[in-house]
């Protein structure tokens, strides 16, 4: 039982990783439409949160399942990075 339980921990955590990227892809897409300070912020802050929920992720069994997902981030902050510096 303890097993099971430790899988859908595992589950939810690359669950949480997928989710957390799906909010970068929402504010990168928010930042690119709409290049100011703010909105470039958030998506950066998003991208934190992403690295974050990544890294809590990576003891998932399906690795390919997790490099897919890092996959998803890289290019969305490859996409942000494109924007012109707003500082």
């Amino acid at each position: 039982m303890k097993n099971n339980i430790s899988s859908v921990q595992t589950q939810n955590e690359i669950f949480q990783a997928q989710q957390s990227v799906e909010h970068v892809q929402n504010a990168v897409s928010q930042a690119l439409s709409h290049p100011n300070q703010q909105l470039i912020d958030q998506a950066y802050h998003s991208i934190e949160k992403a690295e974050h929920a990544l890294k809590q992720a990576s003891n998932f069994d399906n690795q390919d399942a997790v490099q897919l997902v890092r996959s998803e981030l890289e290019q969305q902050k490859q996409a942000l990075q494109k924007l012109p510096n707003q500082d």
